[in-house]
């Protein structure tokens, strides 16, 4: 349980700042900005960030399954848990949650 805690706590804030990042900044640039600017083009090519992200989020995914079925959590739990690194912002809150409900059930995993 150690060990998937501890990924997951790395896992998640790398998710979330990738996804924020590219949506808040590296979308608007892309398509807001005007076609051929040094800024667009620049969105254009941080757009390669997506993919990063979804490396991240499948090892994410797999870690936080792992952890939601070891410790026996709801099917709406974990799925909150799934779909938090498909929504911007929303991972940071979800981490926290998790760590909380993680050393209130299992004690020993308060280093972590």
């Amino acid at each position: 349980m150690d060990k998937l805690l501890g990924l997951y706590r790395i896992l998640a804030p790398i998710v979330g700042v990738l996804l924020t990042f590219l949506s808040l900044v590296v979308l608007p640039m892309k398509y807001l900005l005007t076609d051929g600017s040094d800024l667009q083009r620049l969105g254009e090519d941080l757009s390669i960030l997506w993919v990063v992200h979804g490396w991240f989020y499948m090892a994410y995914f797999v870690v936080a399954f792992l952890l939601a079925r070891r410790s026996r959590w709801s099917i709406q739990f974990t799925l909150l848990m799934l779909v938090a690194g498909l929504v911007p912002v929303l991972i940071f809150w979800v981490e926290r949650v998790v760590v909380r409900k993680v050393r209130a059930e299992a004690p020993e995993t308060a280093a972590v």
